[in-house]
Protein backbone atom coordinates (compact mmCIF):
# COMPACT_ATOMS: atom_id res chain seq x y z
CA UNK A 1 0.00 0.00 0.00
CA UNK A 2 1.25 3.42 -0.78
CA UNK A 3 2.24 5.19 2.31
CA UNK A 4 0.87 9.00 1.51
CA UNK A 5 -2.63 7.38 0.92
CA UNK A 6 -5.51 9.39 1.83
CA UNK A 7 -8.56 8.08 2.38
CA UNK A 8 -10.81 8.81 -0.43
CA UNK A 9 -14.42 8.66 -0.03
CA UNK A 10 -17.30 10.20 -1.98
CA UNK A 11 -19.64 12.17 -0.03
CA UNK A 12 -21.79 12.01 1.30
CA UNK A 13 -20.48 9.18 3.48
CA UNK A 14 -23.64 7.21 4.96
CA UNK A 15 -23.07 3.52 6.57
CA UNK A 16 -25.85 1.68 8.10
CA UNK A 17 -25.79 -1.43 10.14
CA UNK A 18 -26.07 -3.12 13.60
CA UNK A 19 -28.89 -0.77 14.45
CA UNK A 20 -26.97 2.33 14.00
CA UNK A 21 -26.80 4.99 11.14
CA UNK A 22 -23.22 6.95 10.35
CA UNK A 23 -23.52 10.36 8.46
CA UNK A 24 -21.42 13.31 8.27
CA UNK A 25 -21.93 16.11 10.44
CA UNK A 26 -24.06 19.45 9.42
CA UNK A 27 -24.94 22.77 10.39
CA UNK A 28 -28.07 21.85 11.92
CA UNK A 29 -26.36 19.38 14.47
CA UNK A 30 -24.60 22.22 15.97
CA UNK A 31 -26.37 22.15 19.30
CA UNK A 32 -26.43 18.37 19.32
CA UNK A 33 -22.55 18.57 19.06
CA UNK A 34 -22.57 21.01 22.05
CA UNK A 35 -24.87 18.32 24.32
CA UNK A 36 -22.51 15.66 23.38
CA UNK A 37 -19.48 17.06 23.67
CA UNK A 38 -20.07 19.46 26.76
CA UNK A 39 -19.71 16.72 29.05
CA UNK A 40 -16.70 15.90 32.13
CA UNK A 41 -16.14 12.54 30.56
CA UNK A 42 -15.48 13.29 26.91
CA UNK A 43 -13.18 16.54 28.14
CA UNK A 44 -11.33 13.72 29.88
CA UNK A 45 -10.54 11.54 27.19
CA UNK A 46 -11.03 13.10 23.80
CA UNK A 47 -9.21 16.00 23.40
CA UNK A 48 -11.84 18.59 22.38
CA UNK A 49 -12.60 22.05 23.94
CA UNK A 50 -13.70 22.33 27.12
CA UNK A 51 -16.03 23.79 27.91
CA UNK A 52 -17.43 22.94 24.76
CA UNK A 53 -19.84 25.48 23.37
CA UNK A 54 -21.78 26.91 20.37
CA UNK A 55 -18.64 28.38 19.26
CA UNK A 56 -16.19 25.38 20.06
CA UNK A 57 -18.74 23.26 17.68
CA UNK A 58 -18.58 25.64 15.10
CA UNK A 59 -14.82 25.40 14.93
CA UNK A 60 -14.88 21.83 15.32
CA UNK A 61 -17.21 21.03 12.47
CA UNK A 62 -14.87 23.29 10.37
CA UNK A 63 -12.03 21.01 11.30
CA UNK A 64 -14.09 17.90 10.31
CA UNK A 65 -14.73 19.57 7.21
CA UNK A 66 -10.86 21.14 6.48
CA UNK A 67 -9.96 17.21 7.49
CA UNK A 68 -12.68 15.82 5.08
CA UNK A 69 -11.45 17.99 2.53
CA UNK A 70 -8.04 17.28 2.91
CA UNK A 71 -8.53 13.31 3.01
CA UNK A 72 -6.84 13.51 5.78
CA UNK A 73 -10.06 12.46 8.38
CA UNK A 74 -13.76 11.34 8.31
CA UNK A 75 -16.14 12.82 11.47
CA UNK A 76 -19.25 10.99 11.26
CA UNK A 77 -22.20 10.94 13.51
CA UNK A 78 -23.53 7.95 15.49
CA UNK A 79 -27.85 8.07 14.88
CA UNK A 80 -30.30 5.35 15.59
CA UNK A 81 -32.87 7.12 12.92
CA UNK A 82 -30.21 9.03 10.09
CA UNK A 83 -31.30 12.41 11.91
CA UNK A 84 -29.84 12.83 15.56
CA UNK A 85 -26.35 12.78 16.39
CA UNK A 86 -25.72 10.04 19.81
CA UNK A 87 -21.94 10.56 19.59
CA UNK A 88 -19.24 9.96 16.81
CA UNK A 89 -16.92 7.78 15.36
CA UNK A 90 -13.60 9.07 13.73
CA UNK A 91 -11.79 7.39 10.48
CA UNK A 92 -8.49 8.71 10.24
CA UNK A 93 -4.72 8.13 8.96
CA UNK A 94 -2.37 7.30 11.77
CA UNK A 95 0.03 9.80 12.50
CA UNK A 96 2.21 6.66 13.74
CA UNK A 97 2.13 5.13 10.56
CA UNK A 98 -0.06 6.46 7.45
CA UNK A 99 -0.36 2.87 5.98
CA UNK A 100 -2.95 2.61 9.30
CA UNK A 101 -6.71 3.93 9.82
CA UNK A 102 -7.07 5.07 13.32
CA UNK A 103 -10.88 5.32 14.38
CA UNK A 104 -11.81 7.29 17.59
CA UNK A 105 -15.07 7.01 19.36
CA UNK A 106 -17.47 8.64 21.86
CA UNK A 107 -20.93 9.23 22.42
CA UNK A 108 -23.20 11.65 24.23
CA UNK A 109 -23.62 11.10 28.03
CA UNK A 110 -27.47 10.72 27.55
CA UNK A 111 -26.98 7.99 25.37
CA UNK A 112 -24.24 6.10 27.08
CA UNK A 113 -25.09 2.16 28.42
CA UNK A 114 -26.65 1.58 25.01
CA UNK A 115 -24.12 -0.54 23.06
CA UNK A 116 -24.12 2.68 20.50
CA UNK A 117 -20.29 3.00 20.95
CA UNK A 118 -19.51 -0.64 19.95
CA UNK A 119 -22.35 -0.70 17.24
CA UNK A 120 -20.56 2.14 15.38
CA UNK A 121 -16.83 0.96 15.98
CA UNK A 122 -17.57 -2.08 14.61
CA UNK A 123 -19.67 -0.40 11.08
CA UNK A 124 -16.42 1.72 10.73
CA UNK A 125 -14.12 -0.39 11.13
CA UNK A 126 -16.12 -3.35 8.92
CA UNK A 127 -16.20 -0.59 6.25
CA UNK A 128 -12.58 0.59 6.85
CA UNK A 129 -11.26 -3.03 6.16
CA UNK A 130 -13.45 -3.83 3.22
CA UNK A 131 -13.30 -0.11 0.87
CA UNK A 132 -10.33 1.42 2.52
CA UNK A 133 -7.64 -1.33 3.01
CA UNK A 134 -5.28 -0.36 4.93
CA UNK A 135 -2.64 -2.36 6.52
CA UNK A 136 -4.23 -2.25 10.00
CA UNK A 137 -7.53 -0.67 11.94
CA UNK A 138 -6.17 0.18 14.82
CA UNK A 139 -7.69 2.00 18.19
CA UNK A 140 -5.33 4.17 20.50
CA UNK A 141 -6.65 4.17 24.49
CA UNK A 142 -6.16 5.80 27.63
CA UNK A 143 -5.14 2.38 29.70
CA UNK A 144 -7.48 4.33 32.62
CA UNK A 145 -10.11 4.07 29.94
CA UNK A 146 -12.17 1.20 31.15
CA UNK A 147 -15.40 1.72 29.33
CA UNK A 148 -13.02 2.58 25.86
CA UNK A 149 -11.34 -0.44 26.23
CA UNK A 150 -14.49 -2.93 27.11
CA UNK A 151 -15.81 -1.46 23.74
CA UNK A 152 -12.45 -2.30 22.00
CA UNK A 153 -12.66 -6.24 23.45
CA UNK A 154 -16.14 -6.56 22.13
CA UNK A 155 -14.88 -4.97 18.49
CA UNK A 156 -12.13 -7.89 18.04
CA UNK A 157 -9.41 -5.76 18.41
CA UNK A 158 -6.68 -6.77 20.83
CA UNK A 159 -4.05 -5.23 22.38
CA UNK A 160 -1.04 -4.81 20.17
CA UNK A 161 2.54 -5.32 21.42
CA UNK A 162 3.98 -1.83 20.94
CA UNK A 163 4.95 0.78 23.12
CA UNK A 164 2.76 3.21 23.76
CA UNK A 165 1.79 6.02 21.58
CA UNK A 166 2.30 10.15 23.69
CA UNK A 167 0.10 12.78 22.44
CA UNK A 168 -0.34 15.84 23.97
CA UNK A 169 -4.00 17.27 24.54
CA UNK A 170 -5.18 20.50 25.88
CA UNK A 171 -1.73 20.75 27.30
CA UNK A 172 -1.20 17.96 28.88
CA UNK A 173 0.19 14.50 27.75
CA UNK A 174 -1.66 11.56 27.38
CA UNK A 175 -0.20 7.80 26.85
CA UNK A 176 -2.61 5.47 24.78
CA UNK A 177 -2.30 2.14 24.10
CA UNK A 178 -2.81 0.35 20.65
CA UNK A 179 -5.55 -1.93 20.04
CA UNK A 180 -5.34 -3.23 16.64
CA UNK A 181 -8.00 -5.27 14.79
CA UNK A 182 -7.59 -8.97 14.79
CA UNK A 183 -7.79 -10.41 11.47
Amino acid sequence: MDTNRTLTLVPPVRLEGYGVELREWTDADLADLVALYDDPEMARWTPVASPFDLEAARAYLAGAREGRAQGRKVQLAVTTDGVRPRGEVLLFLSGTDERDVELAYGVGPAHRGQGLAARAVRLAAEYTVRDIRPRRVVLRIDAANTASEAVARSCAFELADEPPVRRVSRGREVVLRTWRLRA
